[in-house]
């Protein structure tokens, strides 16, 4: 009769008295092999994204080393084009090229206007190989693969840095 009159209501077997003591450390945590595969999965996770991120920084800065160069190139030859027409002074020795990249910077007064000065570079840009805004540069009269200036005059620029490009060429030979 006991058993009509009272109800008995599901109870989980935690918290049923008669199941008796309930492991708790196991119930509020992760075990030990839980947390060794998750920390393996993020390593190898790690050690796969790693070498992306470093060639897609490589390229950025070969994108920008070219960007650089590109910039500093057309400026010198706008330069000579203006030396070539007879706007620009042309001094002794420089076949009509700037003396120095501060030049490009700096800007030069064009012939038969008064104080109008024609600038082609903002600044000097920073090598992003090197991070620094220093340039090996070549002159007219030296050879097409000279390592040391001769001073005359900027023919071209290139980067110091000795370092090899995602193809397999050096920095300093584009």
């Amino acid at each position: 009769t006991g058993r009509c009159a009272r109800r008995r209501t599901r109870w989980p077997s935690r918290w049923r008295p008669e199941a008796g003591p309930v492991n708790r450390s196991r119930a509020r945590g992760y075990s030990l092999v839980e947390l060794v595969v998750v920390v393996t999965l993020i390593l190898v996770l790690t050690a796969m994204i790693v070498p992306v991120a470093r060639f897609n920084w490589t390229r950025m800065k070969e994108m920008e080393l070219k960007e650089e160069l590109r910039t500093m190139r057309s400026a010198i030859d706008e330069y000579k084009r203006l030396s070539d027409q007879g706007l620009i002074p042309v001094e002794l020795d420089t076949e009509g090229y700037p003396k120095s990249l501060e030049k490009l910077v700096e800007g030069v007064e064009l012939v038969g206007q008064v104080k109008k000065v024609r600038k082609f570079l903002r600044k000097v840009p920073v090598d992003p190989m090197t991070g620094e805004a220093t340039w090996g540069l070549r002159s007219l009269q030296d050879d097409f693969d000279s390592t040391s200036w001769g001073r005359q005059n900027v023919y071209d620029v290139y980067s110091l840095s000795d370092r090899k490009a995602l193809d397999g060429t050096k920095y300093k030979d584009w």
